[in-house]
């Protein structure tokens, strides 16, 4: 086992946003994470990768105690993550964005990180790297979000709604993009919206509603578990 919470719980004042969370990442897996609007999916995310501490419960990545580690040292580690909101340094090229990454997250010298991230651009299909971020589309600067956190070298990689703003034919371009990056022994949890992409994608799914894990299992049998479809359609569904 790769990752594991135990009873991890956030809470904002009164606002319990993630409550008791029994969470098992197995090394190896694609591991989904579903739920509606609120569920707790991307507070979730920031506990793992350290840009919240918990209220309570613990973290552990490969056995270690990571629950108060600084989120650059979990990167370090091993755990990466992208964000909703693709937020590049703006006044860098594509390709120096993802040598920033190689830097910092690595600790790489300037030519290891040049040519790590040559290798990154390569293996994310992002063609002419060198180009101003405004010359890019949605799908590129989605891989180009994919790219930086591949800088880290994780072990761990953490893609939150990655799909979102693609169309079809793109969508299907990075599932294929994310089942090749579990070639390289790089375990991963995808928090979508687009159930298409889960069912392709995924080996199994954990599913939060209002902060709780109220279903896990293989796509299939999770998303005809009643608790499931009351959560996404609502009471009299």
């Amino acid at each position: 086992m790769l990752l594991r919470t135990e009873k991890l719980t956030k809470s904002f004042g009164g606002l319990i946003a993630v409550k008791s969370v029994d969470l098992k990442v197995n090394q190896g897996e694609i591991l989904g994470i579903i739920g509606p609007n609120g569920a707790g999916k991307t507070t979730l995310t920031n506990l793992i990768s350290g840009v919240f501490y918990p209220t309570e419960g613990r973290i552990h990545f490969e056995d270690k105690d990571i629950t108060f580690v600084p989120a650059h040292l979990r990167a370090r580690m091993g755990i990466a993550r992208t964000f909703q909101l693709v937020r590049p340094l703006r006044d860098f090229t594509a390709f120096e964005n993802v040598v920033v990454s190689c830097l910092f997250a690595r600790g790489e010298s300037l030519r290891e990180a040049r040519k790590s991230a040559r290798k990154i651009c390569e293996l994310v299909e992002l063609d002419q790297p060198e180009r101003r971020l405004d010359r890019l589309t949605v799908f590129e600067l989605k891989k180009l979000e994919v790219a930086r956190a591949l800088g880290c070298q994780p072990k761990l990689l953490i893609l939150d709604e990655v799909m979102a703003g693609l169309n079809f034919e793109e969508m299907q371009r990075m599932i294929q993009l994310v089942k090749s990056l579990r070639e390289k022994q790089i375990t991963i949890c995808v928090i979508e919206h687009v159930m298409s992409v889960i069912s392709q994608l995924t080996d199994r799914v954990v599913v939060l509603d209002r902060g709780e894990i109220i279903a896990e299992g293989p796509y299939e049998r999770v998303a005809h578990d009643p608790k499931v479809i009351t959560a996404y359609l609502g009471e009299e569904a």
